[in-house]
């Protein structure tokens, strides 16, 4: 019987897109709500009444934010899975803090190929 492979609980990409969206929509309908209440008591109704003009700020408002968080989301789950992102640190080469590491580290590279050429000669 083939070994079960534990599976994770965190969110796939295109949940965590919906949160970011259903957030943002939130923000954006409040936001549109401070917004147009203030506009609508500074500068007047208008032509279209409160009810329409109000709603056009919340809807825009949300439609805006709803689609940077959704997007946000997305990017900041582009990551690899932790256990990938571990053997990527892992194998990467390491960081070179100075011109005599780098000059060391090639030759310690080249003398390691020249070795195997010679084995293989």
């Amino acid at each position: 019987m083939a070994a079960r492979v534990p599976r994770s609980n965190e969110p796939t990409v295109w949940q965590k897109r919906t949160m970011g969206g259903m957030m943002g929509a939130g923000v954006g309908l409040t936001i549109g709500f401070i917004f147009g209440s203030y506009s609508i008591l500074r500068g007047g109704v208008g032509p279209r009444g409160v009810l329409a003009t109000l709603s056009q700020y919340m809807l825009s408002s949300a439609a805006t934010f709803s689609f940077f968080l959704a997007i946000g989301s997305v990017i900041r789950t582009d990551a690899l899975p932790p256990h990938l992102e571990a053997m990527y640190l892992q194998t990467r080469s390491p960081i070179i803090t100075s011109r005599l590491d780098g000059a060391r580290l090639m030759k310690e590279r080249w003398n390691a190929e020249r070795r195997k050429i010679e084995a293989d000669l």
